[in-house]
């Protein structure tokens, strides 16, 4: 990555040289021709995903990290089984620690709907505490093989707001039609299979995917914890040394590492303006204790970071030049780059971009920016749990 050299604007990141190191670097699968649809609130996105599998016309997979018996769960279960009613094969792999305070129930009345239910990772004590650390944290849902919804968000009632409360998480999804919904329907299946040893019932192995006339570029970055290196890291350090003018972060848990740091701070020097986006409330606070680590030398190298005020900050995004964006599942930590089963996508659209761009300006009016002077003004007592923190980073 130090090889890589700035050009002016977009034209860099769409140079084929550029794209053909990041394709190697991350064993992304790119497709042109998408539409790509911006949810900006967990309260557009989630309806709309209800909605549309009604219009499914074959069938629906579905992974997602934590599905509650809640209100919304309650919705989702219904959808599903609505969809199973109609004859649509209807698949869903739930991560069993993530879904551990749901009860067993909820699934068991899934599967009396007709929906094929199973559990990523059940605990097993064969090889030791080893499953324990092992999470499925995508969340997606891939209709028909020619339309996904993915972001950041979960089952449940926190995910379905509009961020204006703490009871209300702020969060953002995408809806993407075209060829690169079936790399998320080779993806569940690939994943099925890992966990049942056998194919989904009723999925079709190919499709031909259908033509949508769309203007967005896509690639799907898919981390696994048996990559030998971590191809969502790569994805982020790669876009950051691309950038010749901005990047824009959002993301609810920050622990990056020193290589990310030092990707960061290569592209500040050159130039480029960073803004970093945290939560000022998270549902984590032993993680938020633990990025505090990294921001002295941040601050120190010109970087901004603000804190987003009002509610717990849960969304996904990183902006390059204003117009390549990546969300997905994947938080810019140990945990997402090592340790979970995650996907992202790399939209590169302008009219895509300004939309994230504009949201992004919204936040910031709701935040608060940190200076190096606060920072290293803060009490002994944090530092020392700051300390304490660092023997655990790399499981957060």
């Amino acid at each position: 990555m130090h090889s890589i050299r700035r050009k002016r604007g977009h034209a860099f990141l769409r140079s084929s040289r550029f794209l053909r190191r990041f394709r190697k670097s991350t064993e992304a699968a790119f497709t042109s021709g998408n539409r790509v649809e911006l949810f900006r609130h967990g309260g557009d996105f989630l309806p709309a995903m209800l909605e549309e599998f009604s219009t499914a016309t074959s069938h629906i997979c579905l992974e997602f990290y934590i599905i509650r018996n809640d209100r919304i769960g309650d919705l989702f279960a219904r959808s599903l089984a609505e969809a199973a009613g109609r004859g649509i094969a209807v698949h869903l792999i739930y991560d069993y620690l993530g879904c551990l305070e749901t009860p067993a129930s909820y699934f068991r009345e899934l599967e009396k709907s007709g929906i094929r239910c199973i559990p990523f990772n059940r605990p097993t004590f064969r090889k030791g505490l080893g499953w324990f650390d092992r999470r499925n944290h995508r969340k997606y849902a891939c209709i028909d093989g020619n339309r996904v919804f993915l972001g950041g968000l979960n089952i449940g009632n926190e995910y379905a707001g509009f961020g204006d409360s703490i009871d209300k998480w702020r969060d953002v999804g995408v809806r993407i039609e075209g060829p690169v919904a079936f790399e998320f329907q080779r993806l569940f299946r690939e994943t099925w299979i890992e966990e049942t040893g056998s194919p989904p019932p009723g999925l079709p192995a190919a499709i031909i995917p259908e033509t949508v006339n769309g203007t967005a570029d896509v690639m799907v970055v898919n981390g696994t914890p048996h990559h030998t290196r971590s191809f969502i890291r790569s994805s982020f350090r790669m876009a950051i040394a691309g950038a010749s003018k901005s990047v824009r972060i959002i993301t609810p848990y920050f622990v990056p590492g020193p290589l990310v740091v030092r990707s960061l701070l290569r592209a500040a020097m050159h130039g480029v303006r960073i803004q970093i986006l945290l939560p000022a409330i998270s549902d984590i606070p032993l993680v938020k204790i633990a990025s505090r680590a990294y921001l002295s030398a941040l601050l120190k190298g010109g970087i901004e970071i603000y804190e987003r005020k009002g509610t717990v900050l849960h969304a996904k995004v990183m902006l390059i030049d204003g117009c390549w964006a990546a969300t997905g599942s994947a938080n810019l930590d140990f945990r997402s780059f090592h340790r979970n089963y995650e996907v992202n996508v790399i939209v590169d659209q302008p009219e895509f971009g300004m939309q994230v761009n504009r949201m992004f300006d919204e936040d910031l009016e709701r935040s608060g920016r940190i200076t190096l002077e606060e920072h290293e003004s803060r009490g002994w007592f944090e530092k020392l749990l700051e300390r304490l923190c660092d023997p655990i980073r790399r499981f957060l």
